[in-house]
């Protein structure tokens, strides 16, 4: 499973990677972004992951605005 972290606190982002690897050792994470910017320009770059987790408050603005500047492929 492929999976994108959108997290802007580096502690947080540790702390999910350690998790999964622990949870399902077949799980890759692919990318982390830290802003709504960076996470457009990555989905636009980069082949859709499987699993996309992502904090609600970004430094800024909401993650949910992602939505609204791309299309995220299922």
């Amino acid at each position: 499973m492929k999976i994108l972290i959108i997290e802007d606190e580096e502690l947080a982002v540790k702390k999910l990677q350690k998790t999964l690897a622990a949870v399902d050792t077949s799980a890759e994470v692919v990318g982390t972004t830290e802003s709504i910017k960076g996470t457009v320009e990555w989905l636009q770059d980069n082949p859709p992951p499987d699993l996309i987790l992502m904090d609600i408050e970004l430094c800024d603005g909401q993650s949910f605005e992602i939505f609204n500047l791309t299309d995220v492929k299922s």
